[in-house]
């Protein structure tokens, strides 16, 4: 074998690693594959001369040698937005120890983005997809349901998913919220919606399902932009429902950046919540619960989510059908707290 010095990181081969270990190229190459069916004895010494060779597997000959890579695509709308960074946090966190690794693409709430993107992950042959949602362009939905592998739509929850779905039913989280909001003595909710992509709007309907029922619908009570959410957005779309409506006594946001940006403003108009004003939000992020008030919002299994997406995905290329609940529903939880407590 070559001295170490002449040995570019380009130029190693597997058969160096192999030779650098004392072992076969087949034990190099299972190894690198397959760790849980080679002695810990023998993958250690792979393990060491893989690191101290600087060998880099060729993604693109395994795929050429195999029908799939070892890489599992994440499809995501945004990767600052709190909700789908702990989704991220459950993936990785369940595929730590096995030898996959994930590959991130960000849509950006672009749905034309998607279905490129899908094109791109599914020309490398990715191990598992897991996708955001049902809402994809008709062209991404046939590539979904032709996808070569386990393919997991999360954070909704449909009638048909392209192959198995885990997520919660939105439109039932909205209606929740907003029956507590009535519950709790307020007569006149808003809603306040940012982004307004289909979970949103899903939201809404939720929110319009409970207030038809109880004759108190009013348009002038919704106000909602296709603007990216945010608390200042909050304060802003906030200002605008009390101009349009000054008797609103409550609302409930599409996300808890919006809610606590009414928080905010209604702190500085010297508007007691939840005395004179109810606020709830959704998704419980960390934030809202430390508050001052503390804020009732709508507790979504976020992290759950990211988790057993990858692990159905796992289950899946172990054992193809393996996995029996297909179409997952976790639901939700309302979390009350004090910035609602107004009951009368």
């Amino acid at each position: 074998m070559k001295k170490n010095a002449d040995l570019s990181p380009g130029s190693i081969t597997l058969v160096d690693v192999a030779k650098e270990a004392g072992v076969s190229a087949i034990t190099v190459s299972r190894t690198i594959r397959s760790p849980e069916i080679v002695s810990e004895a023998s993958r250690k010494k792979v393990e060491t001369a893989i690191a101290k060779l600087g060998y880099a597997p060729d993604p693109a000959a395994s795929a050429l040698a195999s029908k799939t890579t070892s890489t599992i695509g994440l499809l995501v709308p945004s990767l600052t937005n709190n909700v789908f960074a702990d989704v991220v946090r459950g993936v990785y966190d369940g595929i730590e120890g096995t030898r996959y690794f994930v590959q991130i693409g960000n849509f950006r709430y672009s749905a034309l983005k998607e279905e490129d993107l899908l094109r791109v992950f599914l020309r490398q042959k990715p191990a598992g997809l897991i996708v955001s949602g049902f809402d994809q362009t008709a062209q991404a939905c046939d590539l979904l349901r032709n996808a070569p592998c386990p393919v997991v739509q999360i954070m909704d929850f449909g009638p048909e998913p392209a192959d198995m779905a885990i997520g919660f039913e939105h439109r039932d989280a909205a209606r929740a919220a907003t029956q507590h909001l009535l519950d709790s003595g307020y007569k006149k909710p808003g809603f306040l919606g940012a982004r307004m992509d289909p979970r949103s709007q899903a939201r809404l309907e939720g929110f319009k399902d409970v207030c038809r029922a109880a004759d108190i619908m009013d348009e002038a009570r919704i106000v909602t932009t296709r603007q990216p959410s945010n608390v200042g957005m909050g304060r802003q779309l906030f200002e605008l429902l009390l101009s349009r409506a000054p008797d609103t006594d409550a609302v409930f946001c599409n996300n808890d950046d919006l809610a606590i940006g009414v928080l905010m403003e209604a702190q500085r108009r010297n508007i007691t919540v939840p005395t004179d004003f109810g606020v709830c939000g959704f998704n419980d992020i960390e934030i809202a619960r430390n508050m001052v008030p503390e804020m009732t919002s709508v507790s979504t299994p976020r992290y759950d989510i990211g988790r057993r997406a990858i692990q159905m995905i796992l289950d899946e290329i172990k054992s193809p059908g393996s996995v029996e609940d297909r179409n997952c529903n976790l639901g939700f939880e309302l979390i009350e707290r004090s910035s609602t407590l107004r009951r009368s």
